[in-house]
C-alpha cells in the first residue's frame, strides 16, 4: 500500500491519486489503451476511501487522460493537448450560448449587489442588478459556474432575466436587442476557498480552492455593460499564458 504524506500542507488524497496516474500515464507505466486497475485496487493501493478514487478518475476523465466505461472500468486515453485556458475566462463567459446539453440556468431575476460585483457594476451596496447565473457542465459533471450580472438600464427590454435558456451568448443577444457592444474588458483573477454555495453547485468537497474571475464588460465609453464572475474549481482548470521574455 502507497502511504501518503501526512504533511500540513499535503493535498487532497484526491489529488494525489490524480497526480500520481498521470505520471504513470506520462512514464508509460500505464499506455495508452491499457485498462487501469480496479477502483478496489486502487483504494487498497492509496489507502484512501472508494469515494475517494471516484472522483479522481471523473477529474481525469474530464481532462482527457482516461475514458470511462460503464460496467467496464477505466482506460487510458493519453496525454490530453490541453487547450491554454488565458484568462479571458469572462470574454468566454460573455460570449458563450446557452446549450441545454452543457449548462444549466440556476438563477435569473433582479437581485441586490455587493462587495466586488458592486465596485465592478459602479453600484452602491444594495442596489438592484440583473442576475443570470449557469452552472458549466464537462461530460454531466459541473465544470464551472457562471454568473452574469447586468445594470437594469442595460438589462431593460431583454430576456436576460427570464429563467429560460436563450441559444445565443449574452453579447450577441445585447448587440441585437439593445445595440449594445463591448469595446473593452478588464479582468481579475484571485484564488480562494470555494463558498458553500459554489461548493454545493459545483459539488465540490469542503475546503476545495477555486480561481475566481471578475471581469468587467464595457462599452467605448467606459459605461459598464456586465459583469462576469466565473468560478472555476482549482482541480479542474490550470491557466496557462505565453509572452516575449523582453
Amino acid at each position: 500500500m502507497i502511504k501518503m504524506s501526512s504533511l500540513e500542507f499535503a493535498p487532497p488524497k484526491y489529488v494525489q491519486i490524480v497526480h500520481a496516474i498521470q505520471e504513470r500515464i506520462q512514464d508509460g507505466t500505464y499506455p495508452v489503451g491499457e485498462k487501469l486497475p480496479s477502483e478496489s485496487r486502487m483504494v487498497r493501493e492509496f489507502g484512501a476511501g472508494r469515494s475517494t478514487v471516484v472522483r479522481a478518475l471523473q477529474i481525469l476523465s474530464l481532462q482527457g487522460w482516461i475514458e470511462r466505461e460503464h460496467g467496464r472500468g477505466s482506460f487510458v486515453r493519453g496525454i490530453p493537448q490541453v487547450a491554454a485556458e488565458r484568462s479571458h475566462a469572462g470574454a468566454s463567459a460573455f460570449d458563450a450560448s446557452e446549450d441545454p446539453k452543457s449548462s444549466r440556468i440556476t438563477n435569473a431575476g433582479r437581485e441586490s449587489v455587493a462587495g466586488p460585483i458592486a465596485d465592478a457594476l459602479g453600484l452602491p451596496e444594495g442596489s438592484p442588478a440583473i442576475m443570470r447565473r449557469r452552472l458549466v457542465l464537462i461530460a454531466g459533471e459541473p465544470s464551472e459556474l457562471v454568473t452574469l450580472w447586468f445594470p437594469l438600464d442595460v438589462a431593460s427590454g431583454t430576456d436576460l432575466d427570464d429563467g429560460r435558456v436563450i441559444s445565443i451568448g449574452a453579447r450577441e443577444h445585447l448587440q441585437m436587442v439593445k445595440k449594445v457592444r463591448p469595446a473593452r474588458i478588464t479582468e481579475r483573477l484571485s484564488a480562494r476557498l470555494a463558498t458553500e454555495q459554489e461548493t454545493a453547485l459545483l459539488s465540490l468537497d469542503e475546503g476545495t480552492p477555486v480561481l475566481g474571475i471578475v471581469a468587467r464588460i464595457l462599452d467605448a465609453s467606459d459605461n459598464v455593460i456586465a459583469v462576469a464572475d466565473v468560478v472555476l474549481p482549482g482541480d479542474l482548470h490550470e491557466l496557462e499564458d505565453s509572452y516575449p521574455a523582453a
